[in-house]
C-alpha cells in the first residue's frame, strides 16, 4: 500500500473512533437526564388543597405540579372568585422536598395559620391559608 493510502484509512479510523465516543458520551448524557427527571417526578408529593367555602363546605382539589399559583386570574392554578383576592395573591411550591408558600405582593396579605406570612414558610397537613377573606385548608 502506499504511503497516502495508508494516512488517510488511518484518518478515517481516527474520525470512526472519535465519532463512536462522541455518540456513546451523548447517549450517556440522554439517559442521565431521563432518569434524573423520574427520580424527580417520583419525589414530587401530590398536594391536595380544601378550599372552605361560604356555607361551611369544603371543595378539595389535588395537585401533582411543583408550582402552584393561587388568585383570582384565570391563568391560576387554584383560583379563588373572592373580591379580597389579588389576581395573583400567592404560590405554594414544592423545593426542597417540602410545599412552601409564599406572598406575591398581594393587596389584602397572604396568612398561614392566622399569622401574616411575611417570608415563604412550610406547609404541612391541617394548615389553613387565608388569601384575603377565602380559606385554604391543607389535607
Amino acid at each position: 500500500m502506499s504511503g497516502p493510502v495508508l494516512l488517510g484509512l488511518r484518518i478515517l479510523a481516527a474520525l470512526a473512533l472519535y465519532a463512536f465516543l462522541a455518540g456513546a458520551l451523548f447517549l450517556l448524557w440522554q439517559t442521565l437526564r431521563q432518569q434524573t427527571e423520574a427520580l424527580h417526578r417520583q419525589q414530587m408529593v401530590k398536594l391536595s388543597l380544601a378550599i372552605m367555602l361560604e356555607d361551611n363546605e369544603q371543595k378539595t382539589i389535588e395537585f401533582n405540579s411543583p408550582e402552584i399559583l393561587v388568585g383570582r386570574d384565570p391563568e391560576c392554578d387554584l383560583i379563588l372568585a373572592d373580591g379580597t383576592v389579588s389576581a395573583r395573591h400567592a404560590r405554594i411550591s414544592h423545593r426542597q422536598g417540602q410545599w412552601w408558600v409564599e406572598d406575591w405582593n398581594s393587596t389584602n396579605g397572604t396568612r398561614l395559620n392566622e399569622e401574616v406570612l411575611v417570608v415563604p414558610a412550610v406547609i404541612t397537613g391541617g394548615d389553613v391559608i387565608a388569601c384575603g377573606q377565602a380559606r385554604i385548608m391543607v389535607v
